[in-house]
């Protein structure tokens, strides 16, 4: 027998020894995490981001173990089951829920990393829960879809709601700017409504639907929510036209074919969790818990925390979208703000108080009113050109580099010509917010301290009295007879320096709507040279101007649909919302649109 034969009898009769130790010596935990769920995995990433999400700091909430039963199990405790026992729980799902519930191994890959390897992190959903999901399940029965579809903000973002990813998704329902914009979500220097719990998860619901309408399966839809229709409708063409998510899969980009595994693996977690003796983390904050004010003034959270008493940890956390802890509200223009029921009647009782307070810090209501006028921009998609940068984008567009690198998820300098990414809209060299609160803020004299010593503004440091102005606190204005208007004023602005109401300005000068230009004059007080309204320091909530004569009708243009097209192409392609051309075409269903049918569109 020669050296070669030898050597291929022995490994025939190692090899099945070596295949039975492989079954029983256990599988480092190490080895475990090289399964097809990769560690980059935009789930895996979304989990994580909840391990420093604020809110559950201990310091702050020394109970948030409050519903774990520790006494029951321990880590090393960690409940799993045989495939049947899988295979029949999401069986009895699927049979209440008009969703496709199916077990597969996609799926348990992902009930190991919710029930097992990030159960922890589980935890913290299962309390975010708490909060969250009664918004959902209010507007999705409200739109009469599934409530199951609730478990779709889980792998969108683990329910943070300052979820971020690479991409520039964001927020609970992880929206891009251009879905968010045809959902009429809009994004502004102060301001990103895909934070925005409430206008997100009614974008999400619009969405989906119109999703479902053009697929007629939610597992389709959710893989278009994920990926765009576009990758959905070449998986189905390359599959042969099958309209079933397992049967395009392989035709689908590698994270979107985990999207509904996932998904499935998630709503199953969420329903069992108990069994896998995962109990919620209490958030400190429940939905029932929480309601909404409005503000019709420019506000900073430092007025609302100091003079409120109220956790600056807690207002960001329930007012994600308002981007610089800065309320640009105007009167005409007001925002709602999410606070504690606890806190609610405070805020109406001290209202008026609260726009003219001047924190510790020296902001003030004059130097935040100056901040929306001078400052406010908003956002819109700029196609990137060849040889462009991200330093030349940011040049042109009198941004910073890291602005557009934030607002778009890029990484390096080099972009793409031909990418579309997110800048502000006007090219004017406006001011940055640290730069026009630093150019309004007044000398503060710091409590117990006889030195009337200066506390820097946001941005500054402490002493640097180079950068502080010696400008006087808003007091009583003197009510003129003419104003000419400058840039970035509105009536607003200038009914709140002359101590009067946007319906006084409308009256005193014969205005048909409350758009007004730069350098029109306006009469801003009354023929005897009295303004209607006091001008004390004390500040009065304007009433809404009066509307003169009929508004005019709304202008559109006809378009007429193509094969393929569907309503949220055709509100992208033309810049308009979804909701714009349903309400102007009184269409109820998206899924009726048929080729050579002509609907408008809005200009």
């Amino acid at each position: 027998m020669t050296r070669l034969q030898r050597l291929y009898t022995t490994l025939l009769f190692l090899l099945p020894a070596l295949a039975l130790q492989a079954q029983l010596v256990p599988i480092p935990d190490s080895i475990r995490r090289t399964s097809p769920v990769v560690e980059d995995d935009q789930v895996i990433v979304m989990l994580d981001s909840l391990a420093s999400l604020k809110i559950f700091e201990d310091t702050h909430f020394p109970n948030s173990n409050q519903y774990q039963n520790w006494a029951t199990y321990t880590d090393t405790d960690v409940p799993t089951f045989p495939d049947s026992v899988y295979r029949e729980r999401i069986a009895l799902m699927n049979d209440q829920s008009p969703f496709e519930y199916v077990y597969n191994a996609d799926v348990k890959q992902f009930i190991d990393l919710y029930g097992v390897r990030k159960r922890k992190l589980t935890a913290r959903i299962l309390g975010l829960a708490q909060l969250y999901f009664p918004l959902f399940e209010e507007q999705l029965d409200r739109f009469n879809m599934p409530l199951e579809l609730k478990y779709l903000a889980v792998i969108e973002s683990a329910l943070n709601p300052i979820a971020n990813s690479p991409a520039g998704a964001k927020g609970l329902w992880q929206f891009m700017y251009g879905t968010g914009k045809v959902y009429g979500l809009k994004v502004s220097t102060y301001v990103d409504d895909r934070f925005d719990p409430y206008k997100s998860t009614i974008a999400a619901c619009e969405h989906l639907q119109d999703l479902y309408d053009i697929y007629g399966s939610w597992s389709l839809a959710l893989a278009a929510y994920n990926s765009g229709a576009g990758n959905v409708n070449k998986a189905i063409r390359r599959s042969g036209g099958m309209k079933n998510f397992w049967a395009i899969k392989k035709y689908l980009p590698r994270e979107t074919s985990s999207y509904v595994p996932a998904f499935i693996a998630a709503s199953y977690v969420m329903n069992y969790a108990n069994e896998h003796k995962i109990y919620p983390v209490d958030p400190g904050i429940l939905y029932y818990e929480v309601d909404t004010v409005t503000v019709r003034n420019a506000l900073a959270f430092d007025q609302i925390s100091e003079m409120l008493s109220i956790p600056m940890d807690e207002l960001v956390f329930l007012n994600p979208s308002f981007k610089f802890r800065v309320i640009p509200a105007t009167p005409d223009n007001p925002y709602k703000l999410r606070l504690r029921k606890k806190y609610i009647g405070s805020f109406i009782n001290n209202e008026i108080a609260l726009y003219a307070y001047k924190t510790r810090a020296g902001v003030a209501s004059e130097a935040l009113a100056k901040l929306v006028g001078e400052s406010y921009r908003e956002s819109v998609l700029y196609t990137v050109k060849s040889g462009e940068t991200v330093t030349t984008v940011a040049k042109k567009f009198h941004m910073t580099t890291s602005e557009v690198r934030s607002m778009n998820g890029i990484k390096k300098n080099y972009i793409k010509p031909g990418r579309k990414i997110l800048v502000y809209a006007n090219n004017g060299k406006t001011k940055k917010p640290s730069e026009v609160l630093s150019s309004t803020y007044v000398p503060q004299t710091v409590p117990g301290d006889s030195s009337a010593a200066l506390m820097a503004p946001p941005g500054r440091k402490e002493g640097d009295t180079a950068a502080v102005l010696s400008a006087a606190p808003a007091e009583s204005v003197a009510p003129k007879t003419i104003h000419v208007v400058k840039k970035g004023e509105s009536l607003g602005l200038i009914s709140r320096k002359y101590g009067c109401s946007t319906q006084d300005l409308v009256e005193w000068n014969n205005l048909k709507s409350t758009n007004i230009q730069v350098g029109q004059k306006l009469k801003v007080a009354s023929n005897d040279g009295s303004s209607s309204t006091a001008t004390t320091a004390k500040t009065t909530t304007p009433s809404k101007p009066k509307t003169t004569g009929a508004a005019p009708s709304q202008r559109y243009f006809y378009y007429t649909v193509k094969a393929g097209d569907n309503l949220w192409e055709i509100a992208d392609k033309n810049d308009v919302t979804v909701s714009q051309i349903k309400e102007l075409n009184k269409l109820k269903n998206a899924s009726r649109l048929k080729p050579g049918q002509k609907i408008k569109i809005p200009k």
